[in-house]
């Protein structure tokens, strides 16, 4: 992991593609911090190319290229405000979960798909390719398959569970997972999980030892174990027999857990709501906050790009770590 010892200041374009008034200011919501990136990072991405991908709650996308920090809002021909996650294709173009659809951007302009193009709601959550180069999106009203040409509805069976409370919809899914076995996770908005090996669908709830029906986020570990974040029960890990759940063991704190991210040690790394960042090296967890300079409760997403750097993003916008302290990103750097 590089520490930051270089302050370069990146340009922000004003031209035909960014225009000045879509920089983000106060006018929207509150920056909290002069000079930062914007008030929420959702999500963070590297591209093929080396370029950082900044999903935004407000704002839509920020790109940087390691010379120009630029802004993509519907200005633009960017589809939604809000990007909930960003992938790539094998073909280098990337893809964004909007607040208002899909969207591909494929190095010279932004395509846009929508419900009039066949996917089954435009507030998309989660997006991933699976080895068979199949789109599989989850959003408010369910998942949608897209083969490069056609959208199709893709249903999931509903699982009986005695609490059905819901964040969004009843027919939200979350986030999709595709494991290393090819089997596809499905997290919902109250419903647990559902794995779908091809074929048939296996159900994971509360009343299988789920932590929490709510869903926030999966990420599968290099071991193969997979993490469940949820918004009311915290952490479960899955070993493919039992769960184990941190948060009612008493071993961490915070029931709304997302942003998971295995670094090169294979440490485990994830976000807790209003109580800080956590870091799982196998035996034990360390807890990062605001005694580490981490000046915010509300960490999203995690990512170290290919050069080392390690970024957080979330409430009050962007933070570097240099494995020790965390300090903020703003428009002006530190990026290098």
């Amino acid at each position: 992991m590089n520490s930051c010892t270089r302050k370069d200041k990146p340009n922000v374009k004003q031209d035909s593609t960014v225009k000045s008034e879509e920089i983000p200011n106060d006018d929207m919501v509150q920056l909290f911090y002069k000079g930062q990136l914007c008030h929420w990072v959702r999500c963070i991405f590297q591209d093929k190319k080396g370029d950082l991908w900044f999903g935004t709650n407000h704002y839509g996308v920020i790109r940087y290229n390691g010379d120009t920090l630029e802004y993509f809002t519907e200005k633009s021909g960017f589809a939604g405000s809000r990007v909930n996650e960003i992938i790539e294709d094998k073909k280098g173009n990337v893809w964004f979960a909007t607040s208002e659809g899909l969207t591909k951007y494929d190095g010279r302009s932004f395509t846009n798909y929508s419900m009039k193009d066949g996917l089954v709601n435009d507030e998309v959550w989660s997006v991933i390719i699976d080895r068979n180069y199949i789109f599989w999106i989850g959003t408010s009203e369910g998942i949608s398959r897209f083969d490069g040409a056609e959208f199709t509805t893709f249903p999931i069976p509903k699982v009986s569970v005695k609490d059905t409370t819901s964040m969004v919809s009843y027919n939200r899914v979350s986030h999709i997972l595709e494991d290393k076995n090819g089997n596809l996770w499905f997290g919902t908005d109250g419903f647990g999980i559902r794995k779908y090996d091809g074929k048939t669908f296996t159900s994971y709830t509360t009343e299988n030892g789920l932590c929490d029906n709510n869903v926030a986020e999966i990420m599968e570990d290099k071991k193969g174990n997979i993490w469940i974040g949820t918004m009311y029960g915290g952490v479960s890990r899955y070993d493919g027999k039992t769960f184990t759940n941190f948060t009612r063991n008493g071993e961490i704190s915070g029931d709304e857990v997302y942003g998971f991210y295995e670094d090169k040690n294979e440490n485990i790394w994830f976000a807790a709501e209003n109580t800080g960042v956590y870091r799982y090296d196998g035996s034990s967890f360390a807890i990062f906050n605001a005694k580490d300079g981490l000046e915010t409760n509300g960490i999203q997403a995690i990512y170290e790009d290919k050069e080392g750097r390690f970024w957080f993003g979330g409430w009050k916008g962007l933070f570097r770590f240099d494995g020790k302290t965390f300090f903020p990103v703003t428009k002006n750097g530190p990026w290098l």
